[in-house]
């Protein structure tokens, strides 16, 4: 946490009181970097890692940027995913609500009209590119309002293809707009679009200390496919574990490994792209609330979802790649918390698990499978 407070970094009464009632007393690092600058009106570039708090850091100087009386779509948020843009609004609602202004999410996967009624009144528009631009070409949304453009996770957008779409979406919105680009990394294709999209930009970026980034127990586990579901109960049985991501590499593994579990007395939930939006938002809620402690998710669902307390990442499918395998066990060990990241490593896989961990430094791990 930074020394300051939100009233030091300018934030207002009603909306520290609002982040207070909500548990939050003291900025995190990223958040003392970001706000004042933001509150500036100047663009930034923030370097910062899923977790770090970076959500707080840009909702907490829109909601004091725009006014009440502001036209309406005053501010844009893009999210890669439907999950993140739910967050997002979730974070972000309570403070709107202190300075009375309204948010709302736009997202795939559901019907349009609650949406459009939603948006009509939002002065905070959360967004996921595709079904925004829907909203655009039906003339149900304008953005010649917006004065404040977020991309959050502008990584993750591109590598979900969505760099068409936002080129689409930012061209609607004037170019005197204040611009802040959030992302786990500034290199490459990012940092060229980074430094197109902003003007001036001031950039930030935030390393976790190592008392904030926590420990993380790695582990290679040599099985047979046979002996999988079996390694899995028993680890799932462990007494020090909480919530636990298990990731799988299909859709449909992902059903049929909660079916397996649930006749093995353990209740799990599944996560992929072929959910409905509200059997998504019951799973997630189910696993916050702790009503069931493990999630099973494919890759892709799993983007944009930051739960707190993850102990254990099981990788019940070996993951294809060093990102991914970052990726995943990446959801645990955070805010200085220690944790644990297993991987299932069959006969076959040994060759292409051993290149990650050598990759990753953890070759001492593997051979210790």
């Amino acid at each position: 946490m930074s020394t300051q407070s939100f009233a030091e970094l300018g934030v207002s009464k009603d909306v520290v009181r609002a982040l207070r009632a909500g548990g939050v007393t003291k900025p995190f690092p990223v958040q003392a970097q970001v706000v004042p600058d933001v509150l500036d009106e100047l663009d930034v570039l923030v370097k910062s890692p899923t977790g770090s708090g970076k959500t707080l850091a840009f909702a907490v100087p829109i909601v004091e940027l725009i006014e009440r009386d502001d036209p309406k779509a005053a501010a844009l948020v893009l999210a890669p995913t439907r999950e993140l843009a739910l967050q997002i609004v979730e974070e972000t609602k309570p403070l709107a609500r202190a300075r009375g202004l309204n948010v709302a999410a736009v997202y795939g996967g559901t019907g349009f009209g609650a949406q459009i009624a939603a948006v009509r009144k939002a002065h905070i528009v959360v967004a996921t590119p595709g079904r925004l631009e829907d909203l655009i070409q039906r003339g149900d949304i304008r953005l010649g309002e917006v004065r404040i453009v977020v991309l959050d996770e502008a990584d993750r957008m591109l590598d979900m293809g969505f760099r068409p779409p936002v080129d689409r979406i930012l061209r609607e919105i004037p170019e005197d707009r204040q611009t802040l680009f959030f992302s786990a990394t500034l290199d490459g294709e990012v940092g060229q679009l980074a430094n197109r999209y902003t003007h001036d930009a001031v950039r930030h970026e935030y390393k976790p200390a190592a008392d904030r980034t926590g420990r993380t127990d790695h582990q290679f586990v040599a099985v047979r496919h046979e002996e999988k579901l079996d390694t899995l109960v028993e680890h799932l049985g462990a007494g020090d574990r909480g919530r636990t991501l298990v990731f799988v590499r299909t859709k449909r593994g992902a059903d049929r490994l909660v079916k397996r579990l649930k006749s093995r007395g353990v209740v799990a939930v599944a996560m992929h792209g072929d959910k409905t939006q509200g059997q998504r938002e019951r799973a997630l809620r189910s696993f916050h609330s702790g009503d069931a402690d493990t999630l099973v998710a494919t890759d892709v669902a799993a983007r944009g979802i930051d739960v707190d307390d993850v102990t254990h990442v099981i990788n019940f499918d070996a993951p294809p790649d060093r990102d991914a395998y970052v990726h995943r066990i990446g959801r645990t060990a955070r805010a200085g918390r220690s944790g644990v990241g297993i991987t299932y490593v069959l006969g076959d896989q040994v060759k292409e698990v051993g290149q990650i961990a050598r990759e990753l430094r953890l070759q001492r791990e593997f051979d210790g499978r």
